[in-house]
């Protein structure tokens, strides 16, 4: 399959690369999206991920060109160059809400290609990054978005789960760490999963302040937006994941907006479930964005 590399620069300023797709001709059951922006979970990058490859023949098939973009968290320590020069990102870094920037970015450089009605779909910490994004800085050209498994990253429920200690040990690290002038510290948390992260970047996530909690950001979506989940980690993800599907469903009672999928027998990465999640997502696509 040819792609297309891309660069973009970010308002802020970040050089971000990714790879452009375009479809073969035009698909008779076509949608209403010229063009989507995959984005990665964390630590990923626009050339990883066997999930993302499946999903990208899907929208090909569609008509729809994919666009897949490094954010400024991908890989887990990168050196991202910026017009100020070289500076340290990666998941171990990265602030998550700077994650607007970077979404704006790559939405306007479809724009500039001619692509006027853009998807968002996204991964994980890349599904909230799209949610996250959209809900405080909607771009006018975004259509649709598609969040496949966001989790739940609320303080409260994981200090009331089941790893609670987990938790308390790495925050307390981390705060350590951030009390001592060393904000930029990197560690291994043990929660959610073992990671390097840096001190104030886990912090930032994981912290009291559940800035990136995604449920009270989804009654602020104002385009089409499908929520899909995989069952079994529905069922074993814990408080990161359980109960999920309902409770957006009640953040959206109002709007038909808003749907929710849940994908039998699949874990949190769909393996072995790649076909079923496209057919999933091609089937709301075209009842809910038809080509015209």
């Amino acid at each position: 399959m040819l792609v297309e590399l891309v660069r973009t620069t970010t308002e802020d300023g970040l050089y971000l690369d990714g790879a452009l797709s375009r479809p073969e001709g035009t698909a008779s059951d076509g949608v209403a999206l010229d063009a989507v922006v995959m984005l990665h979970g964390v630590g990923g990058t626009f050339y990883g991920g066997s999930l993302f490859q499946s999903l990208q023949t899907m929208f090909l098939e569609l008509g729809t060109a994919v666009l897949r973009v490094n954010t400024r968290g991908h890989g887990s320590v990168s050196m991202i160059g910026t017009t100020g020069g070289a500076g340290r990102y990666g998941g171990a870094f990265e602030v998550v809400d700077q994650c607007r920037y970077d979404v704006r970015a790559w939405v306007d450089t479809l724009v500039e290609q001619g692509f006027a009605r853009v998807g968002l779909v996204g991964h994980s910490l890349g599904a909230i990054k799209a949610v996250y994004a959209e809900a405080l800085d909607a771009h006018p050209h975004v259509a649709g978005l598609l969040a496949a498994s966001p989790p739940r990253l609320s303080y409260r429920a994981f200090q009331n789960g089941p790893r609670a200690r987990d938790h308390f040990a790495s925050l307390a690290t981390a705060n350590e760490y951030l009390a001592s002038g060393k904000p930029e510290a990197l560690f291994t948390a043990t929660f959610p999963f073992p990671m390097l992260i840096s001190a104030a970047t886990y912090i930032d996530k994981y912290g009291p302040e559940e800035r990136y909690h995604f449920l009270p950001f989804v009654s602020k979506l104002t385009v089409p937006t499908l929520f899909t989940y995989g069952q079994r980690e529905l069922d074993t993800g814990g408080v990161a994941f359980a109960g999920l599907p309902d409770a957006i469903v009640a953040e959206t009672a109002d709007s038909a907006r808003v749907e929710v999928a849940t994908i039998p027998d699949a874990d949190h990465f769909y393996t072995g479930k790649y076909a079923a999640l496209g057919t999933v997502m091609a089937d709301w696509l075209r009842r809910t964005l038809p080509a015209s």
